[in-house]
């Protein structure tokens, strides 16, 4: 087909998608900045930053994939022009998504208890544990935001979660210098301190989204018609058997790469905050692919309550050429700049030269990364979420991690190993959620 034809879905989905990609670069922007400002205080302290973040990230993305599993009902219920039954979603969403954010948080805080035993240098561990039950405080208020952000997004408003991103990582820059380096008369707290600047930002955020919510009649009105609908059994089990399955295909490669990360302190707490550095960076341009998948879910939803299969497959492939072009580009960027962008968050030659190295690894498995973001938010839209979690563990827990394992200890190939057994993972469910895509609209058209 040629390109001409695809320049329509292009726009819809770059306007759709913008709003979610700045939303998503003020996401990772503040575990960024965190790095950043953390890494000028020590490498210890940025070692420990990893270790917290890695073993944190897993319960925060478990929650948050509990959430998208409202995005394509809704999505569904709008393109039908149903806003009761999105209402209705909307109801029972709130419930479900509070009940196992409580949940999910005593999970995270009995984990706490395990820090010490995985394999981590003392002083990473000492500095690790306040760290991440601070960032365990935020966790009920950030899944708050990404109940009402997966509500809104269904219905095609991007922009609200936008503004409230960006507003949320200014408070959480200016806190982090604050408390960090000890400004207006505050103690000097480290470590802890982009904790409390995190904590912070994180309880601004469901508060600014009530605030919108108030300040507009129709949105008042639609948390005001859901308020008096009721919590459906049924409807609470059809959220959880989209959710939980999208939870495990995002947690088994957060796994995959927490795994990575603790193996990665086996050698030390240097080789451990060069991971870190150079895994912000490779998070940093897949968020932004993150942001153009989500707004293709949003499309592909629409176009499925419309049953218009031909809308579908072109904006599907319409967000994949999106995002292979663009994970391609930055591959080249992580190649010319793998010297100077370590700089940013660091001056330990040591850590500087190590991230060098796996930013090469890096910008190959760029663009595997894109295609899986993009097929897996095909395959959600569609609602297609159980095949895809086996998928996905098959590709990274059977396959990611071992390689990685095997190249680092077996063959001695140091940290880029553990980044091998990344890109084995990543190239293998990327090519597995395409052909998973493929049969699924096949069948349907």
């Amino acid at each position: 087909m040629k390109l001409a034809a695809y320049l329509p879905y292009y726009n819809r989905n770059l306007h759709l998608a913008l709003p979610v990609v700045i939303s998503q670069i003020g996401q990772v922007s503040v575990s960024l900045v965190d790095n950043m400002m953390v890494g000028h205080v020590g490498t210890t302290e940025l070692a420990a930053a990893s270790f917290a973040n890695s073993v944190f990230i897993n319960g925060m993305v478990f929650g948050m994939g509990i959430t998208f599993g409202m995005t394509p009902l809704i999505g569904k219920a709008y393109g039908k022009k149903n806003m009761p039954e999105a209402l209705m979603w909307l109801k029972n969403g709130v419930f479900t998504h509070t009940i196992s954010s409580v949940i999910l948080f005593a999970v995270m805080l009995a984990v706490y208890f395990w820090l010490p035993k995985m394999g981590q240098t003392p002083e990473v561990t000492a500095l690790a544990g306040p760290y991440y039950l601070i960032l365990c405080a935020s966790y009920i208020p950030f899944m708050l935001f990404f109940t009402m952000k997966q509500f809104f997004e269904g219905l095609g408003n991007t922009r609200m979660a936008m503004k409230i991103t960006i507003t949320a990582n200014l408070l959480n820059i200016v806190f982090n210098y604050v408390f960090i380096y000890g400004k207006f008369g505050f103690p000097e707290m480290g470590l802890n301190g982009a904790g409390i600047g995190t904590l912070i930002s994180r309880l601004a955020m469901p508060l600014m989204f009530i605030y919108f919510i108030v300040k507009k009649p129709l949105f008042l009105n639609y948390f005001s018609e859901a308020h008096k609908l009721k919590i459906e059994r049924e409807k609470i089990i059809s959220l959880l058997r989209i959710g939980i399955p999208i939870a495990f295909q995002i947690i088994v490669e957060v796994i995959a790469f927490s795994i990575g990360a603790i193996m990665m302190g086996w050698f030390g707490e240097v080789k451990l905050a060069a991971h870190q550095v150079a895994i912000g960076l490779a998070t940093f341009s897949y968020m932004i692919s993150l942001g153009v998948s989500q707004a293709n879910t949003i499309r592909v939803s629409h176009q499925m309550g419309l049953h218009d299969y031909h809308a579908l497959k072109m904006a599907a492939y319409a967000s994949t050429h999106l995002v292979l072009v663009f994970m391609s580009v930055m591959g080249v960027v992580f190649i010319i700049t793998r010297n100077f962008l370590p700089f940013l968050f660091t001056t330990d030659t040591e850590v500087i030269s190590i991230a060098a190295g796996l930013l090469i690894i890096a910008a190959i498995f760029q663009v595997f990364d894109g295609l899986q973001v993009v097929m897996l938010s095909t395959l959600r839209g569609m609602s297609d979420v159980k095949i895809p979690m086996f998928m996905a563990i098959f590709a990274y827990l059977f396959v990611g991690i071992p390689i990685s394992y095997f190249f680092a200890f077996v063959l001695k190939t140091g940290p880029v190993g553990i980044w091998y057994g990344y890109l084995a993972g990543l190239g293998i469910s990327g090519i597995m959620f395409y052909m998973r895509f493929r049969y699924n609209l096949k069948k349907r058209v």
